[in-house]
């Protein structure tokens, strides 16, 4: 079976390829600017790998995915022979609501629902609906689509960890409440926890940090979400990349006032112009933070020990939650590939009896313990792979 795995955004399209026989990457892309000019770059792997990096025409999604389809199976850049080997869609699909706690088939009913869920992720849904209509468009009714749901590993969360402690007539009448994202990274690396330490996942207490530009962090008992740190939105938690995280929310009522901003305005500092960016005032990237650092920025130095502190006061606040934890996973960009903060983050994980074997620390993007043999509780880098999870779920769904 051939899943093709479809990531649209509102002027973008990711894709891979996949072959689910061995879960092989047959190819994988990036369609930018559509509906402004195009640009394509489409990478051939099964075979001899080859690169198309060229500007098209991409007026529209549908207009995309027919170019996409055409590279998968042309002479030159292709890897199925037509259309017809492609036998499913997996779509990643942002916010869910309480209407979905796993992924589903895609029907009238389920574009419905997802629809509904537009107010609670504006920014993102309508492009994942984009991008389900193109694909229905361009490869017919028959060729199954499956929704694959960021929010839905959460659903599991109780009551009184996604209940915000507002009048109670907003969550009956509006569904304001804790949903929480990246939880498609969340379940894979869980799951490849459980497989790393060799026991089932329904014994396992995990804390799962997802550290990246944007960043989250999950407690996860029993293979199951318990809690998570974002919120109705990505905003809130950790200071990210450009988010603010958690924030006194009458800071914005001082802040509007003061300098005259609008509700749009204000939301566009805590998403676009706060976390790292805003304390350090050089960058939103750590690579440029550490470099930064470094050469003795104190306010860089100062932006990323706020991350790393906060890190490492919700995932303990997680140890307290599940009463106790048998592993702590690092994850995406920085969790994979920054050893000095996930040093840094360890630091504060020693009355747990976490102990980091520094030289396995030193490892970049793989998979592998970087506790010492002694340690109490387990200390993994997994690197994450959101579209083999959404391929899985399609394939599972299909079957």
């Amino acid at each position: 079976m051939n899943i093709l795995v479809i990531n649209a955004g509102s002027s973008s399209l990711k894709y891979q390829l996949f072959s689910m026989e061995n879960e092989e990457v047959l190819a994988k892309g990036l369609c930018e600017r559509i509906g402004i000019d195009g640009h394509l770059k489409h990478t051939k792997l099964k075979g001899e790998k080859k690169v198309f990096d060229e500007d098209v025409s991409l007026p529209t999604h549908a207009e995309a995915i027919s170019t996409v389809i055409e590279k998968l199976t042309s002479a030159d850049f292709g890897v199925v022979s037509s259309m017809k080997e492609i036998n499913a869609v997996g779509h990643r699909v942002v916010h869910g609501g309480e209407s979905f706690s796993a992924s589903t088939l895609i029907t009238d009913d389920v574009m419905k629902a997802i629809e509904d869920c537009i107010p609670l992720a504006p920014l993102h849904n309508p492009a994942n609906i984009t991008g389900i209509n193109a694909c229905k468009s361009v490869m017919g009714a028959d060729v199954p689509q499956v929704a694959v749901f960021d929010t839905a590993f959460h659903q599991t969360m109780p009551a009184k960890a996604f209940t915000y402690a507002i009048p109670y007539e907003f969550y009956e009448n509006d569904k304001i409440r804790r949903y929480g994202f990246h939880g498609t990274s969340h379940k894979y690396v869980a799951s490849r926890a459980a497989a790393m330490m060799g026991k089932p996942i329904e014994e396992l207490k995990l804390i799962s940090c997802h550290m990246g530009n944007g960043s989250s962090i999950a407690a996860i008992s029993g293979g199951k979400c318990v809690d998570t740190s974002m919120g109705l939105t990505p905003l809130p938690g950790l200071p990210m990349g450009t988010r603010a995280g958690d924030i006194d929310s009458a800071v914005l009522e001082f802040i509007m006032n003061k300098y005259g901003f609008s509700i749009s305005e204000m939301l566009n500092i805590l998403n676009k112009k706060s976390g790292v960016l805003g304390v350090s005032g050089v960058s939103s990237d750590f690579r440029d933070l550490d470099e930064a650092a470094d050469a003795g920025n104190s306010r860089v130095a100062l932006a990323l020990d706020m991350f790393d502190y906060w890190v490492a006061k919700v995932a303990g606040s997680y140890a307290a939650a599940m009463n106790g934890v048998d592993g702590i996973i690092f994850t995406a960009g920085v969790g994979e590939n920054s050893a000095s903060m996930r040093s840094s983050i360890c630091e504060y994980f020693t009355y747990l009896g976490c102990t980091v074997d520094a030289e396995a620390n030193k490892k970049r993007g793989e998979e592998i313990f970087i506790s010492t043999p002694d340690s109490k509780v387990k200390l993994m880098v997994i690197p994450t792979n959101e579209e083999l999870m959404i391929a899985r779920d399609t394939k599972t769904i299909v079957e």
